[in-house]
């Protein structure tokens, strides 16, 4: 069993750690693909106000596990050859990035299925919580759609 990968990164996921994750990968000359998905916070206006931020918080241990489980799950169903997954932890200003999903493949029809395939199931099972923080100062803990 491989090791239980911290995915965690306190604050935004910068575009610079982005740019450096692909270019650790131009030396891997079995990939024909990369999947990426970026998640941005978005400055949505909810009871005409608006946000500002999310904070994001995990319980972190159960959080690792299944997102352990989850990588095990598609790897075992994809033929991938990286997969590397961040999620910021703290507050994320609107326009910031909070998610990196990133997947690797010979070919690019199991790169975007895995990708996909990881996003959706982060969002669902993931003890990952967001307080959206508006422009007045409230709060209300976010739903996903």
């Amino acid at each position: 069993m491989d090791k239980i990968k911290n995915i965690f990164i306190e604050g935004p996921i910068t575009t610079s750690f982005i740019a450096e994750s692909i270019q650790h990968h131009s030396h891997k000359t079995n990939i024909g693909a990369h999947s990426i998905f970026l998640g941005q916070v978005r400055a949505d206006t909810i009871d005409k106000k608006k946000v500002i931020a999310i904070e994001y918080t995990s319980y972190q241990e159960m959080a690792l596990e299944k997102m352990h489980s989850i990588r095990e799950s598609i790897f075992e169903k994809y033929a991938l050859t990286c997969m590397h997954v961040y999620h910021s932890l703290g507050s994320i200003k609107s326009g910031q990035i909070c998610l990196f999903i990133f997947t690797s493949s010979a070919h690019r029809k199991d790169a975007i299925d895995a990708c996909n395939e990881l996003v959706e199931r982060i969002k669902a099972e993931l003890p990952v919580w967001g307080k959206e923080i508006f422009d007045d100062e409230s709060h209300q803990w976010k739903t996903n759609q």
